[in-house]
């Protein structure tokens, strides 16, 4: 069995993640976290472990793994310093893979961090492992990019083991969406929790070396057609127009993000976050930020992802 490290293993994706490798029944899975490991269910082949993340300690947890997986939520990570030491302590113990917490966006969010700045770490710790590199290889990795869960478009049906959905973009069951002016053919790329838990459980076991841009592009879809699908599916949407000169003139800070967590906030809290959030996102789709690669879609031809068009009429056809 290899040894797989599982960083931030309490993160909702992190839990889908950890049960498709228990299903393969092929990995032993060290689970880090800070709080109290009893809290968490028992599984097999799983060691959950707590740690505060300093670099001496790390590198005795990671003594024999092949592959760290690491979920952290990036805006709470002060300077990128948890994550950077992770890194360095993987280097040092001899980790062979490295995945930082990426799990969004594709290759242009750089040039968009004035409309998602809360994922400026993302691009940070990139370049860190980039110029880690630069001389020679000292770790392989991979920066897994997937547009946006497309689960979202299912809320509030449950469709995830442990991701919390919201309503995001395109809300189906109440037929509204938000849209900005001129943007029918802006593309959003959507893919499933269960299919990235599906590819990285199989990037794990692949023999060949792994991308460092690593793009999962579930189903890819243009602003336009996704409101034709609400038509075709007789839940036509009433569109809130947003003027991209408007949202480009507004000032983001990461100030909002200080300290929240999406999933363990008040409606008030949520309802605020989505509205000052959902506005920089769909500027950002304006510029291609969403529009994702598909390296991993060659490396695994015959991965089949789920579709757009097939997820939203399996919920919300006929109903």
């Amino acid at each position: 069995m290899t040894k797989i490290a599982i960083v931030s293993a309490s993160s909702q994706l992190a839990r889908e993640v950890i049960d498709k490798l228990v299903e393969t029944k092929k990995h032993e899975i060290i689970a880090l976290v800070r709080k109290d490991p009893s809290q968490y269910p028992p599984q097999p082949n799983v060691k959950w472990v707590q740690t505060n993340y300093e670099k001496g300690e790390l590198v005795g947890l990671f003594h024999g793994v092949e592959t760290v997986l690491c979920f952290f939520p990036v805006h709470l990570d002060a300077g990128n310093a948890t994550q950077k030491r992770l890194i360095d302590a993987a280097v040092e113990a001899g980790v062979k893979r490295f995945a930082p917490s990426e799990w969004a966006c594709g290759v242009k969010l750089e040039s968009s961090l004035d409309a998602i700045p809360w994922y400026a770490g993302k691009i940070e710790v990139g370049h860190y492992l980039e110029n880690l590199n630069k001389e020679r290889k000292v770790i392989e990795y991979t920066r897994f990019q997937l547009g946006s869960f497309m689960n979202y478009l299912g809320h509030p049906h449950k469709t995830t083991n442990h991701v919390a959905t919201i309503p995001f973009g395109f809300d189906f069951e109440h037929q509204y969406a938000t849209v900005v002016e001129g943007s029918l053919d802006s593309v959003f790329t959507f893919t499933t929790v269960q299919d990235i838990a599906g590819v990285v459980a199989r990037a794990v076991e692949y023999e060949g070396e792994w991308p460092a841009i690593g793009g999962i592009r579930g189903s890819r879809i243009t602003v336009g057609e996704m409101l034709q699908l609400g038509e075709s599916i007789g839940k036509p949407f009433t569109i809130n127009w947003l003027n991209k000169s408007d949202l480009e003139a507004e000032k983001r800070t990461t100030e909002h993000m200080q300290g929240f967590d999406l999933h363990n906030s008040s409606p008030e809290q949520l309802g605020a976050f989505l509205q000052w959030a959902t506005r920089g996102i769909l500027l950002a789709v304006t510029r291609g930020v969403y529009d994702v690669t598909d390296e991993w879609n060659k490396i695994l031809p015959d991965y089949e992802f789920t579709q757009v068009e097939d997820f939203v009429k399996k919920l919300w056809g006929n109903k």
